[in-house]
């Protein structure tokens, strides 16, 4: 079974869920091409998620889903908001979600774990969960140590639920790789950062479009708090402060608005510019039911050619 059989969606693709980008409007749009929209949560209180899940529901009559960051002192309400909802996908990050998995499960949520390792796979096992997003350091924002290559088909093997590949997908060769790592699945982000649907600033859309292999990095990894962003003024000011020996404080003084100051402001030299590496292939703004649609044919026609070139083995 394939994702798309599993949340009743047309594509097997979640869009990933991107702070200050994965609003109502965005989810809704997501799904309505096809994919899984996802209204990323963020900082925001419970008030807040519960005017974007309802506008959602206005947009769209398709499933779509939230994400919690469990890093928020505000988790505890905005579960009780997305039990009350009755969400159709749950995804978290930023912490274990044991605690609220339960009731979720109890609401009817689907609930999809994003997670960086094998080790916190295993333990979230016991709580029934219906699935984990693997996502590998190629992603942008937050990010682990392992590359989507190595972790996907590691998770796979240790677990007895369904696994969504993340990190560094775009293309229809890739997505048929993350099928052949054992994954039923993909979540994509920055291949959607360049859809005319985005909300995010125009200066921020043309970065990634610009964006070459090399032109990204990983920030906050000294203290714990791996960012991959955009190279620019902002970033090599925080990694000459990291190598400097600054504390964690000092360094989110640095960052403190810089992704809001990206996405509206379009301020690509001094705010934080979260993209992935394979920014590199995100060529030009399309509308998302192109960029999805395009990744799944894609994926078909690669397919046919892989199966002759193995039967040439």
């Amino acid at each position: 079974m394939l994702l798309n059989e599993l949340l009743n969606i047309e594509y097997p693709i979640i869009g990933g869920a991107m702070a200050n980008i994965g609003t109502a409007e965005f989810a809704a749009s997501v799904s309505n091409a096809g994919g899984l929209g996802i209204i990323a949560t963020g900082g925001w209180d419970e008030i807040k998620v519960k005017d974007e899940i309802r506008k959602c529901k206005t947009l769209t009559d398709k499933p779509f889903g939230v994400n919690i960051m469990l890093m928020n002192p505000k988790a505890n309400e905005i579960v009780d908001v997305i039990c009350e909802e009755k969400v159709a996908v749950v995804t978290t990050g930023a912490g274990n979600p044991g605690l609220y998995i339960p009731k979720l499960k109890e609401s009817g949520a689907k609930v999809f774990p994003v997670l960086a390792s094998v080790a916190l796979a295993r333990r979230l096992l016991r709580y029934n969960v219906d699935g984990f997003i693997v996502e590998g350091t190629e992603s942008g924002g937050h990010v682990g140590e392992a590359t989507t290559m190595s972790l996907v088909p590691q998770v796979v093997n240790a677990v007895n639920v369904p696994v969504i590949a993340a990190g560094g997908i775009a293309t229809g060769k890739q997505f048929n790789a993350a099928l052949a790592l054992g994954a039923i699945g993909v979540q994509v982000g920055t291949c959607l950062l360049v859809s005319e649907e985005c909300p995010i600033h125009q200066n921020y859309k043309n970065a990634v479009i610009k964006a070459r292999d090399l032109d990204t990095i990983v920030t906050g990894r000294s203290v714990g708090a791996p960012v991959r962003i955009l190279k620019n003024k902002m970033s090599k000011e925080y990694i000459r402060l990291e190598q400097s020996g600054a504390d964690i404080m000092e360094l989110e003084k640095l960052t403190l608005g810089g992704l809001r100051r990206a996405v509206l402001d379009g301020d690509i030299e001094n705010g934080s510019v979260m993209m992935g590496q394979v920014a590199g292939l995100c060529t030009e703004i399309k509308p998302l039911r192109e960029i999805l649609k395009k990744i799944i044919d894609d994926a078909k026609l690669e397919k046919d050619e892989l199966i002759n070139k193995i039967n040439l083995l």
